[in-house]
C-alpha cells in the first residue's frame, strides 16, 4: 500500500517510533512496518564510541600545553537523548535529518575539556607533563560524575590521555634544564665516585699500614720470642758451665791430691832406690875394680864386650905403639849395628 513501509535496525541501534506524538514502539534491533505520513523514527546509537580529542590549556605559571587523547562512551538512557538531541531518521528511515548525532562527541570533549582546564590550572608546567596518570583519574572520576553526561543520558567507559606536551620553544627549554640538571648530577656522580675511589685507596692504604703494623708487632714478638728462648738456652749452657768447672774444679782437686800422693809416693821409691843404690855402693866401694868390671861383663853379647874391650884400649892409648883391627871384624861389627 503506499506510504507503509518497512525499517529493520540493527542490534546497537534504539528505535523508537513516535505517532501522533505518542511512542507506540522503541527498543534495540526492532524490524516492523509503518505508515510512513503518520510516523517519526527516531534511531540512537547505543554502541560504544571513542572520540578522540586534543586541545590546548594554560597551566598554573602560564605555560601552554597541549592534551592528545581520547575518551569512550556509550548511551544508556537513549530515550533520555533523543528527548534533549534530535536523532530523527528522514522520510525514507536511512539517515538522520540533523547534525545532532555528529555534535554528541564533540559535546562530550567539550566536558572533558572543562574538567582538564580545571586541573591542569593548579599545576605548574613540569608537573603538568607528568601528570597523565593522576590527570586521567580526576577527569574520569569528575567525568563520571558529571551533570551534563548524565543529563545526556551516557555513560562514560574509559578515559585515556596519552600526551601532555609543553610548546616547541618550552620543550626545548624544559630539556636544556633537564640536559643540564643531568649533567650536573653526572659530575656529582663522577664527583662521589672519585671521592668514593679515594675513600677506599685510604682504606687499602690503612689496611695495608695496619696489616705491616700487624706483621711488625708479630716479628717483634717472634723476635722477643726467639731471644728469650736463646736467653734460656744461654742460662742453661751458663748453668752447665758452671757445673762443668765445678766438676772440673773437684777433679783437679782430685787430680792434685793424685799427683801429691803420686810425689809422696815417687819420693817414697826414690828414697827407697836412693837407699838401695846407696847400700849397694857402700857394698861395691869394698870390692875391687876388675872384679866389678868382670861381675859388669857377665851376660854381655859379644859386639859388647868388643865395645868394651875397645874402651879399655882406648883408656891405654898411650901406652899401645901400633894396635892393627882386621876388616872382618870391622865388618861384623858394621852388620850386627845394622
Amino acid at each position: 500500500m503506499i506510504g507503509i513501509k518497512f525499517i529493520k535496525a540493527q542490534p546497537n541501534i534504539y528505535l523508537l517510533q513516535y505517532s501522533k506524538g505518542r511512542v507506540i514502539r522503541e527498543g534495540v534491533g526492532l524490524a516492523f512496518f509503518y505508515y510512513a505520513p503518520t510516523t517519526s523514527l527516531v534511531a540512537v546509537p547505543v554502541a560504544s564510541a571513542e572520540a578522540p580529542f586534543i586541545f590546548q590549556e594554560v597551566t598554573s605559571d602560564f605555560q601552554t600545553v597541549s592534551i592528545q587523547g581520547q575518551v569512550t562512551y556509550r548511551v544508556a538512557d537513549a530515550k533520555k537523548l533523543a528527548a534533549l538531541m534530535n536523532f530523527t531518521l528522514d522520510a525514507r528511515g536511512q539517515k538522520h535529518v540533523s547534525d545532532d548525532p555528529q555534535k554528541l562527541p564533540q559535546r562530550v570533549i567539550n566536558v572533558v575539556n572543562v574538567l582538564a582546564r580545571a586541573e591542569l590550572q593548579k599545576l605548574p608546567l613540569k608537573e603538568a607533563v607528568r601528570a597523565s596518570d593522576s590527570l586521567v583519574q580526576t577527569v574520569h572520576k569528575n567525568l563520571v560524575a558529571s551533570a551534563e553526561i548524565s543529563q545526556l543520558g551516557l555513560e562514560i567507559l574509559g578515559l585515556n590521555i596519552l600526551a601532555i606536551k609543553p610548546t616547541p620553544e618550552t620543550a626545548r627549554a624544559l630539556e636544556a634544564a633537564a640536559r643540564e640538571q643531568l649533567l650536573k648530577e653526572a659530575d656529582g656522580a663522577i664527583y662521589a665516585r672519585r671521592n668514593s675511589a679515594v675513600e677506599q685507596e685510604r682504606a687499602i692504604k690503612e689496611n695495608e699500614l695496619n696489616t705491616e703494623i700487624a706483621v711488625e708487632n708479630k716479628k717483634r714478638q717472634i723476635r722477643e720470642t726467639q731471644m728469650d728462648a736463646e736467653r734460656a738456652v744461654q742460662e742453661k749452657q751458663h748453668q752447665l758451665e758452671q757445673a762443668g768447672m765445678a766438676a772440673k774444679v773437684v777433679l783437679e782437686d782430685k787430680r792434685k791430691e793424685l799427683v801429691a800422693l803420686a810425689t809422696q809416693n815417687s819420693k817414697a821409691e826414690a828414697d827407697a832406690r836412693a837407699y838401695g843404690i846407696q847400700t849397694a855402693m857402700e857394698a861395691l866401694a869394698k870390692v875391687d875394680s876388675r872384679t866389678l868390671q868382670a861381675l859388669a861383663s857377665v851376660g854381655m853379647k859379644p859386639e859388647q864386650l868388643i865395645a868394651v874391650a875397645f874402651q879399655e884400649l882406648a883408656g891405654r892409648a898411650d901406652k899401645i905403639g901400633q894396635l892393627n883391627i882386621s876388616p872382618d871384624l870391622l865388618r861384623e861389627l858394621m852388620q850386627k849395628k845394622q
